[in-house]
């Protein structure tokens, strides 16, 4: 009995952790694009309390606290100091202070638990033919919920002098921090 066990151990070992789902990571970066895109407008900074509830659902229960945390700490802040802009301004969720008009899912990996997706981005000025689209990628962090897959973060992939940098979740952590509010 023992020399089975110990025959069977090493194969235990070299099993490979289980392999992600790619097309459901997919779907739900898409579901989370297609919120995004679904506002005629951009969303200027962090999502007021009547705006955070469409995208709740497709982002995890982290990035919704994180998000709330952010936006009572700003209005706080603002509250106490009359003439402070707030501290996010323009588009939150991608490298681009405009937003982006067009997004496109490209390769998505990841595991059992978490994953990630390239996004293709386009800013494209309504009506304006001068001008060229600006284009970049930015990474979609999403994690396995018992609700499904959800977005848990956003990597800024924008390579211009004044594109967001870093991740939502540093953006929002910064917010946080400096108005006052409660680490997440």
């Amino acid at each position: 009995m023992m020399r089975r066990f110990a025959l069977l151990a090493p194969l235990v070992l070299v099993m490979p952790a289980q392999a992600a789902d790619t097309a459901a990571i997919s779907k739900a970066a898409s579901e989370f694009y297609s919120v995004y895109g679904s506002f005629h407008q951009r969303v200027d900074g962090i999502p007021d309390a009547k705006t955070q509830p469409k995208f709740a659902p497709v982002l995890t229960d982290r990035l919704n606290r994180m998000i709330a945390q952010a936006r009572a700490a700003e209005e706080k802040f603002t509250h106490a100091y009359k003439d402070s802009p707030p501290f996010v301004e323009g588009d939150l969720f991608t490298s681009n202070y405009e937003g982006a008009t067009a997004f496109k899912v490209g390769a998505c990996a990841g595991d059992a638990k978490t994953g990630h997706c390239a996004v293709a981005l386009t800013y494209a000025e309504p009506g304006d033919t001068r001008n060229k689209p600006v284009h970049w990628t930015d990474t979609a962090y999403l994690v396995n919920t018992p609700a499904g897959w959800k977005l848990d973060d956003i990597g800024f992939g924008g390579s211009w002098d004044f594109a967001n940098k870093g991740k939502l979740s540093e953006t929002l952590q910064m917010v946080i921090r400096t108005a006052g509010g409660e680490a997440p």
